[in-house]
């Protein structure tokens, strides 16, 4: 298991702390190791806690990729997108303990999890692409569709307006926020309660909720990865 992602299961869940030192960017390694922790929880049927390092949940796609273009770049924005599908239809709830700014793919992580708590402080969250030159991916767009109130979607998405914690919960990319010390103790509480749940009747009801949404992001990955290689390649 890599470093970038530690793995520690307790009793009623299993707490995933991505920290790379720095802005927890999504690179390919930390995909990885996102994924064999989920691996690992899956395994254990366990409720699912994603955490970040402090002061930064995720920065969002490693930017030296991004900034490359190419086939790494549609590589890396494939693995986000399969992330995403994979967390809103994971077996058992998903947690986000959101430790800090939350921009770009990090702002989507915060749509793809069934509760998200942040926490109080000077942190950004959104969805910035639209400032820094990048048209946000199809699969982007069903999330923030799916998952932002629909008054505010021009204003978060084509705006890139980003929020406090405080607007990141009146949009929709936070639940709650907690006081910084309480974070995790508020996300371990959340998912010890969620842990009492029936996990098959709420894998199929998740199913059930998301099933629009799931349609429309498997249409959006055609449309991304498919249909628009070329698309996303000029777009950035």
């Amino acid at each position: 298991m890599s470093e970038l992602v530690t793995v520690n299961e307790e009793e009623s869940y299993v707490l995933l702390s991505m920290d790379d030192g720095k802005a927890n960017a999504l690179s390919f390694a930390m995909f990885e190791a996102l994924n064999t922790g989920l691996d690992a929880a899956q395994a254990a049927g366990k409720v699912v806690i994603i955490a970040g390092r402090p002061g930064k949940f995720s920065a969002g796609f490693d930017l030296s990729v991004m900034g490359g273009g190419g086939d790494a770049m549609v590589s890396l924005l494939r693995q986000g997108a399969e992330l995403s599908k994979r967390l809103l239809s994971f077996d058992v709830p998903v947690v986000l303990a959101v430790s800090g700014h939350a921009l770009a793919m990090g702002a989507l992580l915060c749509l793809s999890a069934d509760y998200r708590v942040g926490m109080k402080g000077s942190y950004k969250l959104g969805l910035n692409e639209v400032a820094i030159g990048m048209t946000l991916p199809w699969f982007g767009i069903e999330l923030a569709r799916a998952r932002l109130e629909e008054t505010q979607l021009n204003n978060a998405v084509g705006l890139a307006h980003i929020y406090d914690p405080e607007g990141a919960v009146s949009v929709g990319y936070l639940d709650e926020v907690v006081e910084e010390a309480q974070l995790l103790a508020r996300a371990a509480e959340l998912a010890t309660g969620f842990a009492a749940l029936n996990m098959p009747a709420h894998k199929g009801t998740k199913a059930r909720i998301r099933e629009p949404l799931m349609a429309r992001l498997e249409e959006a990955l055609w449309r991304d990865f498919e249909a628009g290689d070329a698309a996303i390649a000029a777009a950035v």
